[in-house]
């Protein structure tokens, strides 16, 4: 995979995580379906793109450097 297409799924995967954590927490905080989705988007709203991508990076260039 190419850099972009690897960055991609990094983000994807972060999302994923984000709306499925908070679905699951929004459900034991005793919200409805409803009520767990928007508590969902809400947090992938909020995620910190810049951090993700920061984080990304470094563990790229460890993985560079070691080859």
């Amino acid at each position: 995979m190419t850099p972009s297409q690897n960055l991609a799924e990094a983000v994807r995967t972060a999302c994923l995580k984000a709306a499925l954590d908070a679905y699951e927490e929004g459900g034991i905080l005793g919200l409805c379906a409803e009520g767990r989705w928007e508590y969902a988007i809400s947090t992938l709203q909020q995620l910190d793109l810049k951090t993700l991508i920061q984080d990304y990076e470094r563990a790229n260039e460890r993985a560079n450097q070691l080859k």
